[in-house]
């Protein structure tokens, strides 16, 4: 059995004041939340085997968000996400989420956070730095 390559696409929120955007962007390596919102936060992922797409929503998905770059996550410091699919998204049709805020899976404190993402597949664990959350 081939191991699947794996890849990242930008950090991003479902939700947005700013500018309008589609999730087509790729280009944010960065975003930000406030403290007080309970939002998702997105990591494009796309992933093959062979050469050829492979779907990784039956993988087990999780997070860690690190106050500094040179931190590694622990295991207490994983949370659960979940995995969303937009299949008019060629480049990352997947999409790995983790409600963040006080309602959230977990609550930040204000900061800014590298976003790890751990995929549990058989026989790989790739663990990836899915962008940089600021929270204000």
């Amino acid at each position: 059995m081939t191991s699947p390559d794996w890849g990242t696409g930008s950090a991003q929120t479902e939700w947005s004041s700013d500018l309008p955007w589609t999730e087509w962007n790729v280009g944010f390596s960065s975003i930000g939340l406030n403290h007080l919102s309970t939002e998702y936060v997105l990591i494009p992922v796309s992933a093959t085997k062979s050469g050829i797409p492979y779907n990784p929503t039956g993988d087990t998905v999780q997070f860690a968000f690190m106050p500094t770059s040179t931190q590694v996550p622990q295991n207490t410091d994983w949370v659960a996400g979940s995995w969303d699919t937009d299949t008019s998204n060629v480049l990352y049709p997947y999409s790995a989420k983790c409600l963040v805020g006080p309602s959230g899976t977990i609550n930040l404190g204000i900061g800014n956070y590298v976003i790890y993402i751990k995929i549990t597949d058989n026989p790989e664990i790739p663990v990836l730095v899915g962008g940089q959350l600021s929270v204000s």
